[in-house]
């Protein structure tokens, strides 16, 4: 067994705290086990020998697992016939009261959306999309059942799933799925007294728009984000980071600069932890490389690849997830393309590329794109036209 894999100690609902699995019913227990291990789910099908849909249809709840079934879960995963007994205890496990009254649950619950978020951030949404579905099931069935703190409190998780959930969806290329549980995250977090969901919905909003390329729509968002009476300090602080990048691609380098101040103010307002913590960690956001990143939708090319190879020599500046590290790459690489550096462009870009086809992240591909838009027009050798032809086909999925 994986040391990942006998390291969470939380007891799944309605079953008595196991020393091997992570918490949740049949369905999430193998979700998460396959996702640590990295399994595809054609190849977690091949081990066990069933079919990709029934796989599904056990990690999505929508069947319960035959004993055979469930014993060659248990065997390919070698977790010692804890999946076989999870398994007998029934489909979805235990009454929702039984979730409600156990705080064990909910704490073990939330250390699997840290572990999913982890996940999810190196190999992207479709190892842990299933889980995540998952498990907001469970907790919107035992929200209804709870009372006092115990009720707020699961709204409250549901409300942050439900946010990672649409976040995986946008990374998946489905910003009309993101949307949805967007604003499914919105109803429960105020059904868990706390609207400050509806504030950075409006940023996530934002965010689509950028990525479509409506740059009016995702200022004109971000402002409603930062004007929201429940905004705090870390959606102010993503509200002007997407309007510092709206502005940018307007070609409004005076607005930019105003909105990078901004944001660089209100993320020094946010001191440690603030739970729910919703979007990215904003200490964990580099106001430098925001920087570069608004200098290349400027056109500032030169000044964008000075600011990225800088950052890129204080090695520790680079965020550590595969997903920010292959984005702000292929940043850096459309950078020198637009100031005639194509060689070192495409040194940067073939490099890459591997990670960008593990994590296989819509925004990322987005970036992708605009490399292929500036790397195109330059003088390219035969090598050089290949990988961006290579870049090209990968950035349209």
């Amino acid at each position: 067994m994986d040391p990942a894999d006998s390291a969470a100690g939380a007891g799944s609902a309605g079953r008595s705290a196991s020393p091997c699995l992570p918490p949740g019913d049949f369905g999430v227990v193998l979700a998460t086990l396959r996702a640590r291990r990295g399994w595809s789910v054609r190849e977690f099908a091949r081990r066990v020998n069933v079919s990709e849909g029934q796989i599904c249809n056990l990690e999505s709840g929508v069947r319960n697992p035959t004993p055979a079934v469930a014993a060659a879960c248990d065997a390919a995963f070698g977790t010692g016939g804890e999946l076989v007994e999870l398994a007998g205890a029934g489909r979805r496990g235990a009454r929702a009261v039984d979730v409600v009254e156990a705080g064990p649950v909910v704490a073990g619950y939330e250390r699997v959306l840290g572990e999913l978020k982890d996940i999810g951030r190196s190999t992207g949404p479709r190892f842990v999309t299933a889980s995540m579905k998952s498990i907001t099931r469970i907790l919107t069935d035992a929200g209804p059942h709870a009372v006092g703190e115990q009720r707020a409190e699961i709204w409250l998780l549901a409300s942050r799933f439900a946010e990672y959930t649409g976040w995986m969806a946008q990374e998946g290329g489905n910003p009309a799925e993101a949307l949805r549980w967007t604003n499914l995250a919105v109803r429960w977090g105020a059904q868990g007294g706390d609207e400050t969901v509806a504030a950075y919905a409006l940023v996530r909003k934002a965010f689509i728009a950028q990525h479509r390329g409506d740059a009016c729509a995702a200022i004109a968002f971000a402002e409603q984000a930062a004007g929201h009476p429940a905004a705090n300090p870390v959606i102010r602080a993503h509200a002007a980071r997407r309007a510092a990048q709206g502005h940018a691609r307007r070609g409004d380098e005076g607005a930019c600069r105003e909105a990078l101040e901004q944001f660089k103010g209100h993320a020094a307002e946010v001191i440690g932890d603030q739970a729910p913590h919703w979007g990215p960690r904003i200490e964990n956001g580099n106001p430098r490389l925001i920087e570069a990143s608004c200098m290349l939708s400027l056109r500032r090319f030169e000044s964008a690849a000075d600011l990225f190879a800088a950052e890129h020599r204080r090695r520790s500046a680079i965020p550590a997830d595969s997903n920010s590290q292959a984005r702000f790459a292929v940043r850096q690489a459309t950078a020198l393309a637009g100031v005639g550096r194509l060689d070192d462009a495409c040194q940067i870009v073939e490099a890459t590329l591997p990670m960008i086809k593990r994590i296989d992240s819509a925004t990322v591909r987005v970036e992708l794109g605009r490399f292929v838009e500036q790397a195109r027009p330059q003088r390219a050798g035969p090598g050089q036209l290949a990988l961006i032809d290579a870049s090209a086909a990968l950035a349209i999925g």
